[in-house]
């Protein structure tokens, strides 16, 4: 079957400058990179240049002058907002074409030019709060996009399988009905958020859903809580879109994170979800992955299985533990009549 993955990436990423020793660097993309060539994906993916998200786009998930106070920082020399997060003057550019990577992946796939797409992006963005960058993320890329296909009527599906919780993107949807927010991570760990018992409010209680994973849980837990919650939640909540926080920092080689998982594992996920929405409806965001060989397999493996192809570089895990924490939720979900 011939798949049409569109791919979008931009050399303003490169130039937002983390320094030397900074996990979340420039070579990153190159990995990215690296992994399609190792998949052969040279000539399969259709290449679109990204455009910036505009300022009312960005004030959907970031109002008042959380903008303005980013540009005046990053044009006045920029430095670091937190211990983590680096911004130099270049990263004002860099976070707005990121930020508008999806919209203009939504734009072509609506026009019908694929059937999915990968935005490889940086800086990151799931740990970004409506009013505060943090966790190397300066803008929610991944929120942006869901509130502008929410606002048009869509019902959107986040499924965030980055090593650390998306507390960012849980803040932003955490009320609202319209956007289901899913995330693996591995608890605990940075950010210190993602509980089970973390369900949304208000309109959106029951549209937040998190799988605290212990350190070394393996693609098989995964696998059962997409069978056994995702699945039945996507039968019944028909989303018209999915995207994806795609960190690859759940990889057993990144070095600050703790998780299990394999190339083979990401291709698996890939495949899954790609089942929950029609073609021509998924983007996937890179979020994480600090560990250049383990991003560059597992980035090229997921985009693999994007195209259609087999490429497994490295086989599926199993036998970790975190199932505990599946049927944790499946539990909590029962008994608030949500499953």
């Amino acid at each position: 079957m011939d798949v049409a993955v569109l791919f979008t990436t931009h050399p303003q990423f490169l130039a937002h400058d983390t320094g030397p020793f900074h996990p979340e660097r420039p070579a990153r993309l190159q990995a990215v990179r690296a992994g399609i060539e190792a998949a052969g994906l040279g000539e399969a993916l259709v290449s679109f240049n990204p455009r910036p998200a505009t300022a009312s786009e960005i004030a959907l998930v970031h109002p008042g002058g959380f903008l303005d106070r980013l540009a005046a920082f990053t044009s006045s020399g920029g430095g670091n907002l937190d211990p983590d997060t680096v911004a130099v003057p270049a990263s004002y550019a860099a976070a707005l074409l990121a930020a508008g990577a999806g919209l203009e992946a939504v734009s072509r796939l609506d026009a019908g030019e694929g059937d999915i797409a990968f935005c490889a992006v940086r800086p990151p963005g799931h740990h970004a709060t409506p009013t505060r960058s943090m966790g190397f993320c300066l803008l929610n890329n991944v929120a942006v996009t869901a509130k502008v296909l929410a606002a048009r009527g869509e019902r959107v599906l986040i499924v965030d399988y980055d090593a650390h919780h998306g507390n960012g993107t849980q803040d932003v949807f955490y009320a609202d009905g319209n956007v289901v927010y899913v995330s693996f991570h591995e608890f605990p760990l940075y950010p210190g958020t993602g509980g089970v018992p973390e369900m949304g409010e208000d309109d959106g209680y029951g549209a937040t859903i998190n799988f605290p994973l212990p350190s070394g849980a393996t693609g098989d837990v995964y696998r059962t809580a997409m069978d056994t919650v995702l699945a039945p939640l996507v039968d019944q909540w028909r989303p018209t879109w999915l995207l994806v926080s795609a960190g690859f920092d759940g990889h057993r080689r990144d070095p600050i994170t703790g998780l299990g998982l394999s190339a083979g594992d990401f291709a698996d996920f890939t495949r899954v979800l790609g089942e929950y929405v029609p073609a021509g409806r998924q983007i996937v965001f890179l979020e994480g992955g600090y560990d250049l060989e383990g991003l560059a397999a597992s980035a090229g493996a997921a985009l693999a299985t994007m195209c259609g192809e087999h490429y497994r570089p490295e086989a599926a895990t199993s036998g970790g533990p975190g199932r505990h924490v599946v049927e944790a939720v499946q539990m909590r979900r029962h008994e608030a009549g949500l499953a």
